[in-house]
């Protein structure tokens, strides 16, 4: 039986680990926008009623990924529900996933009886695209997580028609991607072949809603609704997507923040030895040999990072206050890192 990969935001078991209260932790190890969206009340009768499919929200994910009306758009349980679902969609194939990359995805294909290849960041930015041709399905992690690295819309869609000819997939995860948004596949989702998929846990800050969404091939689409079935998205999450995508002042405002708040952790990470950071407007991303050593050096006063053992690597999410910045610096300045 294959261990599930370990993923940040594992409060509890660091506070027994280092025997310091959970109230006293500033998590930094998920990549989670800290000062999310705000939630409204919720009216009592959702929570009393089965969700229905016909409340405008399939509009809305249309709307929000910039989709044609060729393509098929449905809400999931957040990323996660289509990265398990979608490899019982075929038969075993070969399968390339990012490396380093979110480990859901090789996970969950492997799990499912196919042969799956890890896809350095080098290979997706060389003019040698051969090793397309030894794929049927190619997951695309854009920006990648944890490294950060973009790749343009463009070029996806031509590795998409190489391999479509073969009646190959293009998978893509756009789990990061609201704060540029201009890197997204979304108004080619009406491709054979082709589907995208979205979370409101990251941008949004609401990863407990278990809320997102998939824009695709209505093939791919069409079939992965039959796996997943009736009511995979509560009706209180649609009531809250619902609004938080009709948002549109609250995500601008959100996107310029966040990506001014990613310039600074870059420099501050730089003044205390750890240069050369790559990542998204979410997380910072920086190898270093002495990751495991950081990262101990961080817990040991209540703060939590996402370490990374192949390559050594540390990812930062944002703090969300002033006193939360400070409190950060500090403990990297008496870590004595540089």
């Amino acid at each position: 039986m294959m261990l599930p990969p370990e993923h940040g935001g594992r409060l509890r078991a660091a506070a027994r680990k280092w025997d310091i209260p959970l109230e006293q932790w500033l998590d930094l190890s998920t990549g989670i926008n800290p000062l999310g969206w705000p939630v409204p009340v919720i009216p009592e009768e959702v929570w009393r009623r089965l969700p229905e499919p016909d409340d405008g929200l399939e509009q809305r994910i249309r709307q929000w990924l910039g989709a044609p009306d060729a393509s098929a758009c449905m809400p999931i349980a957040g990323s996660q529900a289509a990265i398990m679902a979608l490899p019982r969609l075929r038969s075993p194939c070969r399968v390339g996933v990012p490396s380093p990359g979110y480990e859901e995805h090789g996970h969950c294909w492997v799990a499912g009886g196919h042969w799956v290849t890890g896809i350095t960041g080098e290979q997706l930015v060389s003019n040698d695209e051969t090793w397309l041709d030894e794929l049927d399905v190619l997951v695309l992690i854009n920006p990648n997580n944890p490294t950060g690295q973009l790749i343009d819309p463009h070029r996806l869609l031509g590795w998409h028609d190489r391999l479509q000819r073969r009646g190959g997939w293009l998978i893509v995860d756009e789990a990061f991607i609201d704060a540029s948004p201009e890197f997204s596949v979304g108004f080619a989702t009406d491709r054979p072949g082709l589907a995208a998929m979205r979370s409101l846990g990251k941008f949004f800050g609401l990863a407990g809603l278990r809320a997102g969404a998939v824009a695709g091939d209505p093939d791919i689409v069409g079939r992965l609704g039959q796996v997943l079935g009736p009511w995979s998205v509560s009706g209180p999450a649609r009531f809250v997507m619902s609004r938080v995508l009709a948002d549109h002042p609250w995500r601008a405002a959100t996107a310029e923040r966040l990506n001014s708040e990613s310039r600074r952790l870059s420099e501050c990470l730089s003044r205390h030895g750890l240069d050369g950071s790559t990542g998204t407007a979410l997380f910072r991303y920086v190898r270093d040999s002495r990751a495991a050593d950081i990262a101990t050096a961080l817990a040991r006063q209540g703060i939590l990072v996402r370490e990374f053992e192949d390559p050594a690597a540390l990812r930062f999410g944002l703090p969300g206050s002033e006193p939360e910045w400070a409190r950060f610096e500090r403990a990297l300045y008496l870590s004595r890192l540089y």
